[in-house]
Order: C-alpha cells, then structure tokens, then sequence
C-alpha cells in the first residue's frame, strides 16, 4: 500500500511521452484454432499507432514478424509443432531485444500466448531482474507432460520458471530456452479455469495469485496495491506485462480462442494497465489471443480489438479522469 502510494503520489495528470516500440507477431501454432494470426492488423487497423501518437506517444512500428512452419515439424508426446512454435519465439526473443536496446518500452502484438516465451525470454536478455505481471483467465504454467493438450499457449510459464527447469523434457526447437524469473517475480491476475496439475504448480510454488474469487472479495483496488507491494517490497524493477485478452469477460472480449465467463469487467481490465502505467516501471507489454474468426458478430469483433486497444493505450498514459498536454496553459484575455 505505501510502495504504491510513493509512486502514485509523484504522478502528473499529463499527456504521455513514452517512446514504444510494436512489433506484431502473427502466429497461431501454439494452439489450435485458425485466425488468431489476423490479430496484430486488425489491432493495427483499429488505429492504435495513431492513438498513441494522439496520446503523446513516440511509436516506432517494426512490423509484423515472419513465422513460417518447419517443415516436417513432428509432434513430441503430446506437443504439436514444437520446432515451429520454439523458431517463433527465438525470432520474437531477437526482435524484442532489439527494440529494447534501441531504448523503447516494447509491445508485442499476437497471436496465441506461446509467444510470451519468446517476448519475455528477449526482455530478460536486455533488462535482468524483471517481474512479470500475468493477466489471464488461464495460468498457462502446464508442462509438456502435464499438458492436457499438448498447446503450448497454455504453457509457456513454465519453460520461464527456474523451479521447473528440472521438469521440462529436452524438446525439438526448444534448446535455446534458459528460464529467466522465479516464482516470487511473477503475479496472476483474473485466473479462473486451471488444470488441476496447474493449480497445484502454483500453490507449490506459492506463486502470488488473484483468482476471480479474490479479486471480488478484495476489489481490484487492493489486488493492484497487493501486486505493487508484492513485487516491489525491495526495489524497483522493470515490469513485463503479458495480457491475454480473454482475462476480461466474453461480454466484453468474446472474439478469442478459449473464453471463460465470468472475467474482468471493462473497467477492471483497464484499471489493471492503468495501475502499471502509474508505476512507471512498465517495459513491455504482450497483449494476445485476439481471434477475429471467433468472433460470431462484426461487433463481436469490434468489441474484442477495441478493448485490445484500449488496454494497450492505458499502458501508455490514457486516463479515463482526463489528461492535459505537459506544457498546456490557459488562454489570456
């Protein structure tokens, strides 16, 4: 609570300056369902560059990604693609890095949630002692041989965490992956659909959680004030936020791959980024799994990228109490 309020209190209501990077990555292997590679141009084409640049944003955008299929790309037990879905991330790594060491806050745009191995794996190699910021309805901490599916968008949490590096199997595409945080650099936010084998990684490892049963016991007040205090109790590090769109209600966000009811409202997803944002600390942002082909409406669709975005813009300064550009005066008679 105090950690939160020292930085609250040294906010200016101002437009942003922030200088951010987008990269989009077009990818779908890390699960099943076709059409989640349209997601960074139609989050693209629903103006996001130009709003941030409204909002005070330097934006550099360095395209969309090119993922192509390994050829003879053979499952390992139950894991599809892996050479496919490890190429990926190596080629996001890269591209997050180099957007990093050229001084900008990174937005990586997807695409399924695999790719937040490769996202987060190239933060840590330009900004060590990250933390991570987890908003999802689903853990997605399951190993190769825990998974269910064998998707490894419900798995990338686990190839980060050095307390599961003893058991994850040595896998095709996958040789290049040093894990990079640790149990108590990460918190979730918005779970309420694990595997069991999920949740007992979690409590084991006593992992810091907000399930949607603590999030309306607590108010996501107190759930942001707890991760602050949670994550920044010592010092003040880089955060990684890594947003899976389907963390909100399918009310609010129905066009993605593996919705949940009953999620965040609107105004619980946007206050989640516009917490992080006030901390100052915000490096990089994944926001995923938007699936325009999910969506059964034109305003199905709509809905889904519009709150992408919006999630996006509140990382980067937009403030729903309003906001003044930093050098802004009021008119003499």
């Amino acid at each position: 609570m105090l950690i939160l309020k020292s930085f609250l209190k040294f906010m200016i209501i101002r437009r942003c300056h922030h200088s951010v990077g987008i990269i989009g990555a077009p990818f779908s292997r890390g699960q099943r369902k076709d059409g989640v590679e349209k997601g960074p141009d139609y989050i693209r084409t629903a103006g996001l560059i130009e709003k941030l640049q409204a909002q005070g944003c330097q934006v550099k955008d360095y395209g969309n990604l090119k993922l192509d299929d390994v050829p003879n790309d053979e499952p390992f037990g139950k894991v599809r693609m892996p050479k496919t879905v490890g190429l990926a991330n190596q080629r996001l790594a890269d591209a997050v890095h180099t957007v990093k060491k050229e001084g900008r806050a990174c937005v990586v745009l997807g695409g399924d949630h695999s790719l937040a191995i490769g996202s987060i794996l190239g933060h840590a190699r330009s900004q060590r002692d990250l933390c991570l910021v987890w908003v999802d309805a689903h853990a997605d901490i399951n190993t190769p041989l825990t998974s269910p599916t064998g998707n490894v968008h419900g798995q990338p949490v686990s190839y980060l965490l050095k307390e599961l590096q003893s058991k994850i199997p040595v896998m095709p595409g996958f040789s290049w992956i040093k894990p990079c945080i640790t149990a108590k650099d990460i918190v979730y936010i918005g779970l309420r659909d694990l595997d069991p084998e999920e949740h007992y990684i979690v409590k084991n490892l006593g992992i810091k959680s907000f399930s949607m049963t603590e999030l309306d016991r607590l108010g996501m007040g107190r759930v942001m004030e707890e991760t602050c205090d949670h994550l920044f109790s010592k010092v003040k590090r880089p955060i990684h936020l890594s947003y899976d769109i389907d963390a909100l209600d399918p009310l609010v966000a129905p066009a993605t791959g593996t919705p949940a009811i009953g999620g965040l409202t609107y105004r619980e997803g946007i206050y989640v980024a516009e917490e992080i944002c006030k901390t100052g600390l915000l490096s990089a942002v994944d926001l995923v799994e938007v699936n325009p082909s999910r969506g059964k409406t034109e305003e199905e669709i709509r809905s889904t990228v519009n709150a992408a975005v919006s999630v996006v813009l509140s990382c980067f300064g937009q403030a729903r109490e309003g906001s003044y550009p930093i050098n802004y005066q009021l008119p003499e008679p």
